[in-house]
C-alpha cells in the first residue's frame, strides 16, 4: 500500500470512528420533550374569536402516549410512510436509491426516500436540515443516531405527535380532533388512512382545501394498507365508503372556509402557526351572510338549487369581510367546496370590463350597437351569437345594451376591439384563471365563456369601483394607518373616468328595464350599481353589487354541475344578492359611486334611438360624453316626422317586429306613430303599485326611482301629493299618495301608490 493510499485510509478510519462517537453520544437533553404548545386564535377585524386551534389553556393537545392509540393508525402510517420501519436501521438503502433513481430521471430533487426516523429528525432539528443534499445527509446521520438510542416503538411515539398534518394540526390527535371530532385512542381505518395520506402534502391533500385530492390520497392508502397485510379486504371496503369529514368540532371553528384558506396561505408562506392572528372578517357580518346563502338553498331547492356562496370586500383597503363557500361546511356533499376560489364560467358578468374598455377607446354611452343576426367565421367554425330572450332588439345604445345584458351588441364590440385586447384587460383586472390564450377563448370571452373565481369577479368589480385601478384583496386586517394610494399603486385596468361610465350604466334602472322589466332584485334602495351572469345551460348563476365602500359577489347553481331549472342570475343570485346588499348597507354603510361627472363628462340632449344630437323630431335623453367623444352631427333618423333608419337597419325592421322585440325602438317609433305607446308617461312607479319600507333599512336608503318615457334631468318636474322635488329619488313615506311628473314642454301624467308602515 502506498502511503498515500494510507493516508486515505487513516483519514476514512478517523472520520468512522468520530462518527460512531458521534452517534454514540447522549441525546441534548431537551431534544425529545414534549414542550408547551403556543396557543393559535384566529380572530375576526375586531377581537372576536373565529378558531382556537389549541385550547384555552395553551396545550395543542395531550401527548398520546403509543400504547394508548388506535393500532390502525400505527398501521396506516407505517404502510403509507415507511413499510420498511421495523427492520432498517434509520435509513433504508433501498428507498434511497430508488429516491436517487427518480431524481435523476426528473433532473430535480423529486424525492427524497425518508423514513419515518428521517422524519422525525427533520421535526427535532429543522433549522439544521435544509431541503438541500447537505441536509439531506445531516438527516439520515440524525437518524441513525436517534435509533442508537430510541426504540422503534419511541421513535414511533415521537413522530406520530409531533407530524404535522395541516391546518396547525401538529400530531395524531390534534388531526383527529380538527377533522373528524375524535381522539388518536379511537379512530376508523379510513380516518387513520386520511392521516397517513396528509403526512406526505399536508396542504395539497387537505380535505378541507380539496376533498377530492383527500378523497384520492385516503384511496390510495387503503390500498397500501391491504397490500402489506394491515387490513383485509372487506375492512378496506368499509373503508372507502366513509364519509371523508364528520362532525363538527368542540372549539369555535367559525367562518370555515375562510380561516382554512388562511391556515394554508400561512403554511405555504412559511408563516408560524400561532399566537393571535387578527384577520379582515367581520364576524357579524359573516354570520348574517351565511344565514342568507342557506336562506337562498332552501328557497330554490326545488328549482335544482343545491348549493350558493358569497364574498364580502372592502373597496377601500381590500379586506373580505365575509367569505362563505358553501351552505354546509360540514355536510358530506363536498360541503368543504369552496365557490369563493373554485372556478366556473360567469357569463354576462364580464361584460362591463369590455363595455369599460370601449369607452377608453373612443366610445360613448350613446354609442349606437347593432343587435341584428349576423355570423363570424372562427377557428372552430362560424358563430352565431343569440340574445338571452331569443330576440333580436335592433339598434341599442351602448348604455342599454350594457344595463339590459344583450349578447349580440357585446360579441360585435369584442369584434371591433379584439378578443386579445378584452383577455389583455381581463388580466389587469386580476382574472388570473383566465390562463389559456385568446385564440381559445374567441369571441365568447365577451360572453363570460372563461372560468373564474367568484373572489376574482369581486375584486375585479372592486376595482372599478376604486378609479379603475386592481389591488390585491387582504386576509388579514389592514393597519390603521394604511393608505392604497401611498402603500399598494396597484395597476391599471381602465382609466377612472371610463370605469366611473361603466358603474353609472350599472346603477340605471332605466337602462335594465328592456333585459329586466320595471322591477327586478337589481332594484336597491341605496346607490349601486349591479351586474347578473348566467353560464350556459343554466350551471351557474353570479351577481355583483358595487357601493362606493363595499363589493358583493354571489354565487348559485350546484357543485356537481347539474343544470337548474330555468334560474337565471335575476332570479337565482339576483335575490341574494339583494338581501346581502342590505344586510351589508346596515352594516357598513353605502357610500355614493364616482360619477361621470367628476371625471370631465358633460350631459348631452341626444336622440334615444340614434344617439346623434337630438333634432326636433327625436324623442330626448341626456347622456354623459367625455370630450372627443360628443355627438358630432344631428340626427339623421327622424326627418320631416318619420324615422329613416340605415338601410342595414331597414332591412331588418322589415324582418321583425320592431314594437314587440326591440323596447327602445318601440319607444320611438311609437313618438311618431301616435298610437297608445306614445307621449308622455311614467314608467316608474305603475298606478296601484304598492311598498314596503324593508325592515332595518335607513330611511336615507329607503327611495323609490322615478322614471318616465323623457327620461329625467331637467326636462322633468316630479310632484309627490302637490308638493315639487329636486331629484328623481323619492324618499318612502308610509300611506297613500300620487305621484305626478310634468314635462317641460307642458305634458303631464300621475299615478297613485301606496306605502305600508
Amino acid at each position: 500500500m502506498t502511503r498515500r493510499a494510507r493516508a486515505v485510509a487513516g483519514g476514512a478510519l478517523l472520520l468512522l470512528l468520530g462518527a460512531g462517537g458521534w452517534v454514540a453520544l447522549p441525546l441534548p437533553a431537551d431534544l425529545l420533550s414534549a414542550g408547551g404548545a403556543h396557543q393559535l386564535r384566529i380572530e375576526d377585524r375586531h377581537g372576536l374569536l373565529l378558531r382556537a386551534t389549541r385550547a384555552d389553556d395553551g396545550s395543542r393537545r395531550s401527548w398520546v402516549p403509543l400504547a394508548e392509540m388506535d393500532p390502525d393508525l400505527l398501521a396506516a402510517f407505517v404502510a403509507v410512510e415507511d413499510r420498511r420501519f421495523f427492520s432498517h436501521r434509520g435509513v433504508d438503502p433501498r428507498a434511497v436509491a430508488r429516491a436517487t433513481r427518480t431524481n435523476l430521471l426528473a433532473r430535480r430533487f423529486a424525492a427524497g426516500g425518508s423514513t419515518i426516523t428521517m422524519q422525525l429528525a427533520r421535526l427535532l432539528r429543522p433549522e439544521s436540515m435544509p431541503r438541500t443534499l447537505v441536509g439531506k445527509a445531516a438527516q439520515m446521520a440524525w437518524a441513525v443516531r436517534l435509533e442508537a438510542h430510541l426504540s422503534k416503538q419511541e421513535i414511533l411515539e415521537q413522530y406520530l405527535n409531533r407530524v404535522p398534518l395541516g391546518q396547525a394540526a401538529a400530531g395524531v390527535d390534534a388531526a383527529a380532533e380538527l377533522y373528524f371530532g375524535a381522539s388518536a385512542r379511537r379512530v376508523s381505518l379510513g380516518q387513520a388512512a386520511l392521516l397517513a395520506g396528509l403526512a406526505r402534502s399536508p396542504t395539497g391533500d387537505n380535505p378541507l382545501l380539496d376533498p377530492r385530492r383527500a378523497r384520492d390520497r385516503r384511496a390510495v392508502a387503503l390500498a397500501q394498507v391491504r397490500r402489506f397485510g394491515y387490513a383485509s379486504g372487506e375492512d378496506v371496503a368499509r373503508a372507502r365508503a366513509e364519509p371523508l369529514l364528520r362532525g363538527n368540532p368542540s372549539r369555535p371553528f367559525l367562518a370555515p372556509h375562510f380561516t382554512t384558506r388562511v391556515l394554508a396561505r400561512a403554511e405555504a408562506e412559511g408563516a408560524p402557526v400561532s399566537g393571535v392572528w387578527r384577520t379582515s372578517l367581520d364576524r357579524p357580518l359573516q354570520l348574517a351572510v351565511e344565514d342568507e346563502v342557506r336562506h337562498t338553498v332552501d328557497a330554490l331547492k326545488e328549482r335544482g338549487v343545491a348549493h350558493a356562496a358569497a364574498v364580502v370586500l372592502d373597496n377601500r383597503t381590500g379586506e373580505i369581510l365575509a367569505w362563505v363557500g358553501s351552505p354546509d361546511f360540514w355536510a358530506d356533499t363536498a360541503g368543504q367546496v369552496d365557490m369563493v376560489v373554485s372556478r366556473r364560467q360567469p357569463g354576462s358578468a364580464l361584460k362591463p370590463f369590455l363595455y369599460a374598455l370601449a369607452f377608453d377607446r373612443g366610445y360613448s354611452a350613446a354609442s349606437v350597437l347593432p343587435d341584428v343576426a349576423r355570423t363570424y367565421a372562427t377557428g372552430t367554425g362560424v358563430y352565431a351569437p343569440r340574445n338571452y330572450d331569443r330576440r333580436f332588439h335592433g339598434p341599442v345604445r351602448a348604455r342599454e345594451a350594457l344595463g339590459s345584458s344583450f349578447n349580440v351588441p357585446a360579441v360585435e364590440l369584442a369584434h371591433r376591439l379584439g378578443v386579445g385586447g378584452l383577455l389583455a384587460a381581463l388580466h389587469r383586472a386580476g382574472f388570473a384563471s383566465l390562463d389559456r390564450g385568446a385564440e381559445h377563448y374567441g369571441l365568447g370571452l365577451a360572453l363570460g365563456n372563461g372560468e373564474v373565481t367568484l373572489l376574482e369577479l369581486a375584486n375585479a368589480y372592486r376595482a372599478l369601483a376604486n378609479g379603475g385601478r386592481w389591488r390585491p384583496a387582504r386576509f388579514r386586517a389592514a393597519p390603521p394607518a394604511y393608505s392604497p394610494d401611498r402603500d399598494d399603486p396597484g395597476r391599471e385596468v381602465v382609466t377612472a373616468a371610463a370605469a366611473a361610465l361603466a358603474l353609472d350604466i350599472l346603477q340605471d334602472p332605466t337602462a335594465r328595464i328592456a333585459g329586466f322589466g320595471l322591477s327586478s332584485p337589481l332594484d336597491l334602495p341605496c346607490p349601486a350599481a349591479v351586474k347578473t351572469g348566467t353560464s350556459r345551460h343554466f350551471t351557474d348563476n353570479w351577481a355583483v353589487g358595487v357601493t362606493g365602500g363595499f363589493t358583493v359577489a354571489v354565487w348559485a347553481g350546484n357543485f356537481s354541475g347539474r343544470p337548474m331549472e330555468g334560474v337565471s342570475g335575476v332570479t337565482g343570485a339576483g335575490p341574494l344578492l339583494h338581501r346581502i346588499m342590505l344586510v351589508a348597507g346596515r352594516r357598513l354603510g353605502a357610500a355614493p359611486l364616482p360619477r361621470p361627472g367628476d371625471h370631465g363628462a358633460v350631459a348631452l340632449e341626444v336622440c334615444r334611438l340614434s344617439g346623434a344630437r337630438a333634432g326636433a323630431s327625436c324623442p330626448v335623453l341626456r347622456e354623459w360624453f367625455y370630450p372627443g367623444t360628443e355627438p358630432e352631427e344631428d340626427c339623421r333618423w327622424h326627418v320631416g316626422g318619420a324615422v329613416q333608419l340605415p338601410v342595414a337597419y331597414a332591412e331588418w325592421v322589415a324582418q321583425q317586429d320592431a314594437v314587440a322585440s326591440s323596447p327602445s325602438m318601440a319607444r320611438a317609433l311609437a313618438g311618431e306613430r301616435g298610437d297608445s305607446l306614445a307621449g308622455f308617461r311614467i314608467l316608474s312607479p305603475r298606478e296601484g303599485d304598492r311598498y314596503a319600507v324593508p325592515p332595518g333599512v335607513d330611511s336615507a336608503y329607503a327611495t323609490l326611482a322615478l322614471r318616465t318615457t323623457l327620461g329625467n334631468g331637467d326636462r322633468v318636474q316630479w310632484f309627490v301629493d302637490g308638493r315639487p322635488l329636486r331629484s328623481d329619488r323619492w324618499r318612502l313615506v308610509p300611506g297613500r299618495h300620487v305621484i305626478r311628473a310634468r314635462s317641460r314642454a307642458g305634458d303631464a301624467d300621475e299615478v297613485r301608490i301606496e306605502v305600508g308602515g
